[in-house]
C-alpha cells in the first residue's frame, strides 16, 4: 500500500488566518468607533452562545443551509441578543461570504486583542477543587507580579490532578498537581529498578 502524507493543520492555519484578517478588521473599526466596551459584550455573549448551543454550532458548520438561510438566522440572533450593528454587519457579511465556521477562532483572536488593549492577559487554571475568592485573587495577584500584567482567570475544576493547579499563561504552564508529581515519581521509579 502506499500512503500519500496529509498535511492536517493546513485546515486549522486557514481558518486561524481568515478569522485574524476579520478579527483584527472588527477591532480596528470598533476601536476607532470608540466601541471596544460593546464589542467585548458581544463577542462575550455571542461566544457563550455558540458554547452552549448545538444548533448553532451545527448551522456554522454545515454545508447544507445556504447562505441566505445562514445570513437570516444570524441576523435574527444577533437582534434578539441585542448585539451591535457593527458586529451584526461583520456576522451577517461573513455568512454571505461563507466564512461563519471561523466564529470560535475569530470570537478567540478578539478576546485575545481585546485583553491586549486593555493591559490583560488570561491564565486557564486547572484546579483540583474550586478556588476560593481568597484563593483566586492572590493567585492573580500572584501571576500579575510575574507577568506585570493584569491577569483573568479561567477556572476549570479537574478532581483527577488529585491536588493542586496547572496554570498556562501564554506559553508557559506550571505544573504543581499532585497527579503530576506522581507521574514524575512513577518514571524515577522506573528508571531505579
Amino acid at each position: 500500500m502506499n500512503f500519500e502524507r496529509v498535511d492536517v493543520s493546513e485546515p486549522a492555519s486557514i481558518s486561524t488566518g481568515i478569522a485574524k484578517r476579520y478579527a483584527i478588521a472588527l477591532f480596528d473599526l470598533a476601536r476607532d468607533e470608540k466601541s471596544l466596551p460593546a464589542l467585548e459584550k458581544d463577542v462575550a455573549a455571542l461566544g457563550a452562545a455558540l458554547t452552549d448551543s448545538a444548533d448553532l454550532r451545527a448551522l456554522i458548520g454545515s454545508p447544507i443551509y445556504s447562505s441566505d438561510d445562514k445570513a437570516r438566522a444570524i441576523a435574527a440572533l444577533c437582534a434578539k441578543m441585542g448585539v451591535s450593528g457593527l458586529v451584526a454587519g461583520t456576522l451577517g457579511l461573513m455568512s454571505t461570504k461563507r466564512r461563519l465556521f471561523v466564529l470560535p477562532q475569530l470570537f478567540a483572536v478578539l478576546a485575545d486583542l481585546i485583553a491586549e488593549e486593555k493591559g490583560e492577559i488570561t491564565a486557564e487554571v486547572t484546579a483540583a477543587k474550586a478556588l476560593t475568592k481568597t484563593q483566586a485573587e492572590k493567585l492573580a495577584k500572584t501571576l500579575k507580579a510575574s507577568e506585570g500584567k493584569t491577569v483573568k482567570l479561567n477556572v476549570a475544576v479537574d478532581d483527577s490532578l488529585i491536588g493542586g493547579l496547572v496554570v498556562k499563561v501564554g506559553s508557559k504552564m506550571i505544573d504543581t498537581s499532585i497527579r503530576s508529581k506522581l507521574a514524575a515519581l512513577q518514571n524515577s521509579m522506573k528508571e531505579v529498578g
